[in-house]
């Protein structure tokens, strides 16, 4: 009876070393399967995170283009920076209103497409001349945050730009994009150009901060835009924009003063601020290239629902001694498109004729060409 009993002790005490060793190995193959089933699991949400959108088809931008009287070097620089993307690139002379290139001439001589946040540039100038703020305002978005102009501008903060909207008033709102270029033919006697609009009432929704932070209510043309981020860059002159053609156009070229702006004597300073941090560390940051020739701009981002289209825009000159330009950069497309990828077009425009040394001085004397040189200051005389 012992022995029997002794017997089933021992036989009992193997089989439970058997069964744990069993359940060892087994262990590491489950928690193998777990563990790929986690990592599966975890790239899926990763996917549903962060979604990739399909790129627009390849376009041809410079079909139909007429390149008589560009400026060959700044032509080349900017079809190759816009690649195959749907949209047009225009380059002006912001000390007299000369377009010195315009790729995608049919998209950029249209009646307009929501201006997105470069409207943003409008309501600044408005808000600094009817002393709404002034550049160091800090203006609560929130119980914990708040921007002041040059933060606001930089980010692009719809919050602060929708508060000075209200503020301002519908009224006060148009009054200073109609000075500002917008809702007007922009160019003199180019063939074909169509004026954007400006918004004959408030938007339904949203209401004057939807018109000072998205842009609704607004058309506005890739050339309206070039002339009035012009303004800005060469201190307060609104130009014509004139297009020449022709060598004799070209010879006989003057400039033509649209209007002096009237808005506060700070206030183009002030933005500019803004629009220098937005390249440095805001929302244009893929233009920078180099801090010795210092871009600034603005970006643009939204959807054009008339034309079920997604737009991005910037608008954006560069602070050099010599050779100073604006580019202004459309975009439509996908979900792909918006303003930080406008602005890489436009960075790309400023890179490659850095590179050729457009913006270095003369270093030698070269025979008149007819262009005058243009000073301006301001505020400038009409």
């Amino acid at each position: 009876m012992k022995l029997h009993l002794v017997v089933a002790l021992v036989l009992g005490g193997l089989l439970q070393n058997v069964g744990s060793l069993v359940a060892q190995t087994k262990k590491p193959a489950a928690t193998s399967t777990v563990r790929k089933k986690k990592l599966v699991a975890s790239s899926v949400r990763k996917r549903k995170t962060a979604p990739k959108y399909r790129p627009a088809p390849p376009v041809d931008p410079t079909q139909g283009d007429n390149v008589d009287g560009d400026d060959l070097a700044i032509r080349r620089a900017a079809v190759d920076a816009i690649g195959t993307m749907n949209g047009s690139v225009v380059v002006v002379d912001p000390t007299n209103g000369r377009i010195l290139t315009m790729v995608n001439q049919k998209l950029a001589l249209t009646s307009g497409f929501t201006p997105c946040s470069t409207i943003k540039l409008v309501t600044s100038l408005a808000a600094l001349s009817e002393n709404i703020v002034s550049r160091d305002t800090n203006v609560p978005i929130s119980r914990r945050a708040g921007f002041n102009l040059t933060t606001a501008i930089a980010h692009s903060n719809n919050q602060y730009f929708s508060i000075l909207g209200n503020r301002l008033g519908f009224d006060r709102v148009t009054h200073y994009a109609h000075m500002l270029g917008l809702g007007e033919l922009a160019g003199l006697d180019i063939p074909g150009e169509m004026p954007g609009s400006v918004a004959a009432e408030p938007p339904k929704w949203g209401g004057v901060g939807m018109m000072t932070s998205f842009g609704e209510g607004f058309l506005v043309t890739p050339l309206e835009l070039a002339g009035l981020v012009s303004a800005i860059a060469n201190g307060g002159t609104l130009y014509y924009l004139q297009y020449p053609k022709t060598p004799e156009e070209i010879e006989n070229f003057q400039p033509k003063v649209k209007r002096t702006l009237e808005i506060a004597p700070n206030g183009i300073t002030d933005v500019k601020v803004g629009m220098r941090g937005a390249v440095d560390y805001g929302t244009a940051r893929r233009a920078n290239y180099d801090p010795n020739e210092p871009i600034l701009g603005k970006t643009g981002t939204c959807t054009d629902f008339r034309v079920s289209t997604h737009m991005g825009w910037f608008g954006s000159f560069n602070e050099v001694d010599h050779h100073q330009l604006v580019v202004v950069v459309m975009l439509t497309g996908t979900k792909s498109i918006n303003g930080p990828v406008a602005s890489g077009v436009a960075g790309a425009v400023y890179r490659k004729l850095s590179e050729q040394r457009y913006f270095a001085a003369d270093t030698t004397v070269h025979p008149k060409t007819g262009l005058p040189d243009i000073i301006t200051s301001y505020p400038a005389a009409r």
